[in-house]
């Protein structure tokens, strides 16, 4: 699924885009139950995670629309997410969120959750689904490219020499190792900068927002197996992991 080059270049620079993996209609079908969503969640919009000044987010998206569960077992993310994390990984979360026109503001660098790489390696890999396009302008990710190799998270209001920003159309998806320094971008423009947030993590950590217990049984009924094990609803170490409190919530982009 992965070209060696490919590979090397999640490996060593922590990322890589993957260009319109998602057709037009997909990402209609997304932005249009994202909407619906905003507007039936208002002020409440979020709340199972976070909320933010100056964007809009959707949690615990794979309980509020068969759309977003055809997002959690495409073949090139996984592929690429094994490369980071190895075959024994889970969804820890899938969020969105929007930068709202004109935020006045930029998210700070920083790694999901505020892991770093342990005595096994990695732990944590998000995928970023571009549901807007992403310019150099409305709000785009912004990365320090190998920053993931360093060991040690950002401190507050850094500014490292590398960064850069991470532009694409509608449809594009990018996978990054999330020990990765990134942060969105501020949004200087008249729209919303909208995109869904994929988010793995180890076998062994804990989920970010524990599935087995946020996804409806009606919904984790309709699931194939490879969706069931991607949630772990059926590994007995996920419902441990889940007695000792969930996730750290960390700041996602």
């Amino acid at each position: 699924m992965l070209s060696d080059f490919h590979k090397q270049q999640l490996i060593q620079q922590g990322f890589l885009l993957f260009p319109g993996l998602m057709a037009a209609a997909q990402v209609a079908r997304l932005n249009e139950r994202v909407e619906e969503l905003f507007a039936a969640e208002g002020e409440n919009a979020g709340h199972e995670f976070k909320m933010e000044a100056g964007a809009r987010r959707i949690a615990n998206a794979v309980d509020k629309g068969e759309v977003f569960e055809e997002a959690i077992d495409h073949p090139a993310v996984l592929a690429a997410v094994e490369v980071v994390l190895g075959s024994d990984f889970k969804l820890s979360s899938l969020n969105v969120r929007s930068a709202n026109p004109h935020n006045g503001c930029a998210q700070s660098l920083h790694v999901d959750g505020g892991e770093l790489p342990d005595h096994l390696g990695n732990s944590v890999c998000n995928s970023v689904w571009m549901l807007d396009d992403f310019t150099e302008h409305n709000g785009a990710l912004r990365i320090v490219p190998g920053s993931h190799r360093w060991g040690r998270a950002p401190e507050p209001g850094a500014k490292p020499d590398g960064e850069m920003l991470v532009i694409g159309k509608a449809g594009d998806v990018v996978v990054m190792n999330a020990h990765l320094w990134h942060g969105g971008s501020e949004n200087f423009t008249d729209g919303q900068r909208r995109a869904m947030h994929v988010y793995y993590t180890r076998g062994d950590k804990p989920q970010q927002q524990y599935q087995k217990r946020l996804v409806r049984n009606e919904v984790q009924a309709r699931l194939s197996p490879l969706r069931r094990r991607i949630l772990a609803l059926d590994d007995p170490r996920n419902d441990a992991l889940s007695a000792t409190g969930s996730g750290k919530s960390g700041f996602l982009l």
